[in-house]
């Protein structure tokens, strides 16, 4: 009826139709097309983001080597890390590392909560007769070594790690960069070494 009003025959009001219906096909395959494409790279971008192993997860243990903890992002996580360090060269048999592991993880740790947003994890491995304690972030930038005074409480980590670590860095990640430094290591009796991997 509405047709009619307007003067459209039948067979002019059919091929309308018909136009509106491709028209609308049209307008949702590039929709969809659309859609497929954002879906797609969401989900490219959020794997190549995504960490490793994702900061919050459980305790994992890839070998009998390797050790990894979330931390909270709580001052707490301070001490925690120490204690995770000192408990895990003590099951691996690493006790003399432990005071020189503690005091850089715990400057480690309190530079990431000072300087960083997001999820930490810390993680140790022995590799080659050296023990690599890490601390991940989400924050890409490296650290900065600043001229401190004689007196002042603070500012003297990089001094620390120059000074007790066998060597030390900083590793771009996907998802931020990873603080590290290693101590060279030798395990209590000679069937605890590590493989060499």
């Amino acid at each position: 009826m509405a047709f009619q009003a307007i003067g459209l025959t039948a067979t002019s009001r059919r091929d309308l139709v018909a136009r509106l219906c491709r028209r609308r096909q049209k307008e949702s395959g590039r929709k969809a097309a659309f859609t497929s494409r954002i879906a797609r790279h969401q989900a490219l971008w959020s794997r190549t983001l995504a960490p490793v192993r994702p900061f919050d997860a459980p305790r994992g243990r890839a070998t009998d080597w390797d050790s990894s903890w979330p931390l909270p992002r709580e001052l707490t996580s301070v001490r925690q890390g120490r204690r995770l360090v000192t408990a895990q060269l003590g099951d691996w048999g690493l006790q003399d590392l432990a005071d020189t592991a503690e005091l850089l993880v715990s400057e480690l740790v309190t530079n990431a909560l000072c300087h960083t947003r997001g999820p930490l994890r810390l993680n140790l491995q022995v590799r080659d007769s050296r023990l690599r304690c890490e601390v991940e972030d989400t924050d890409p930038t490296g650290p900065v070594r600043r001229v401190v005074d004689a007196d002042a409480e603070g500012g003297r980590g990089i001094d620390l790690l120059d000074l007790l670590a066998e060597a030390w860095g900083s590793t771009s990640t996907a998802t931020g960069k990873t603080m590290w430094f290693q101590l060279p290591a030798k395990a209590s009796s000679p069937q605890e070494s590590p493989a060499c991997d």
